[in-house]
C-alpha cells in the first residue's frame, strides 16, 4: 500500500537569509544571501525516516528552517502538511507548527518548570482545554518516550538524553505529521544518541515522518534509512554503507 506523501518540494531554491521575516520577490532573491541549494524535488511519506548528511552550510539546517516556516520559501513549490509554503502567511505558522514539529540542537526548555509543567504550558499555548484531556495526553507522549516516572523532576534533574527525550515529548502533543530534527544527537553521549534515532524510529513506525539532519554516520549504520547527502548546492540520495566502505578503501 502506497504511503500517504506529508510533503513535496518542487524546483526549490533554498538561501541562507539575513532576514527571514522579510517577504522576498524575485528581484531581492538573490541579495537574501548565498544560494545554498537550488532545483530541489524531493518527497517525504508518512513514516518515513529521512537522513539528512553534508558539510556545515551546505543547507540543511536552511531547508528544515523553510520546511518549518522560520524561512521563507522564495523560490519554487511546497507544500508540507497539506500547507502550501509558498502561500504561506504569518498568521498561518502557529497553525503549520502543530503539525509540523521542530526539534532544535538547543535544549530549549522553562528552567523553572518541571516536565509535567513544561508540557502543559506547551498545550495551552497551541489552545489546548480542559483538565482531564491535557492531562491524559501528557501521559501519553510521556510514555511514548519513556519518561513516565519523571513528570515531577526539573529539566536540570535529568540527563542530557532525558531532556532530548522530553523536547521530544513536547513535539508530540499534536500529533505532527512530520518531525524536523536539526542534529539532535550532536550534544549527547554515545548511548543517549542511540536512544534518541532508535525512539524516532519508533515515532516514524506509529505514521509520524521523521526528518533528522546529522554528522553521525554510524547511527545511520545501526538504524539504516533512506539518507540524502547535500554537497555543491544538490541533494542526492546515498547509500551510506557504500559511502563508508569507498572512504575506508582509499
Amino acid at each position: 500500500m502506497e504511503r500517504k506523501v506529508i510533503a513535496k518540494l518542487q524546483g526549490v531554491g533554498i538561501y541562507h537569509a539575513e532576514n527571514p521575516n522579510v517577504t522576498l520577490t524575485p528581484r531581492t532573491r538573490e541579495k537574501a544571501g548565498e544560494k545554498v541549494l537550488e532545483n530541489l524535488d524531493l518527497e517525504i511519506a508518512e513514516g518515513e525516516v529521512v537522513y539528512l548528511i553534508g558539510r556545515v552550510g551546505s543547507g540543511k539546517s536552511s531547508l528544515l528552517k523553510t520546511l518549518y516556516g522560520e524561512l521563507p520559501l522564495v523560490e519554487g513549490e511546497a507544500a508540507i502538511a497539506e500547507f502550501d509554503l509558498a502561500a504561506l502567511k504569518q498568521k498561518h505558522i502557529p497553525y503549520l507548527r502543530r503539525k509540523v514539529a521542530m526539534v532544535f540542537q538547543e535544549q530549549i526548555l522553562l528552567s523553572d518548570s518541571n516536565v509535567h509543567d513544561n508540557l502543559l504550558c506547551a498545550l495551552q499555548a497551541t489552545g489546548w482545554s480542559g483538565r482531564a484531556t491535557m492531562e491524559q495526553r501528557i501521559d501519553e507522549v510521556l510514555s511514548m518516550v519513556q519518561l513516565s516516572d519523571k513528570g515531577q523532576k526539573m529539566p536540570f534533574e535529568l540527563s542530557g538524553g532525558e531532556r532530548q527525550r522530553l523536547i521530544i515529548a513536547r513535539a508530540l502533543l499534536n500529533t505532527p505529521a512530520v518531525i524536523l530534527a536539526d542534529e539532535p544527537t550532536v550534544n549527547l553521549d554515545p548511548v543517549a544518541a542511540d536512544g534518541i534515532v532508535s525512539l524516532f524510529h519508533e515515532i516514524a513506525s506509529k505514521g509520524t515522518a521523521v526528518v533528522m539532519s546529522t554528522h553521525n554516520a554510524s547511527l545511520i549504520e545501526k538504524y539504516p534509512s533512506r539518507t540524502l547527502l547535500f554537497a555543491q548546492g544538490k541533494v542526492s540520495e546515498v547509500d551510506i554503507r557504500g559511502l563508508i566502505s569507498a572512504k575506508s578503501s582509499i
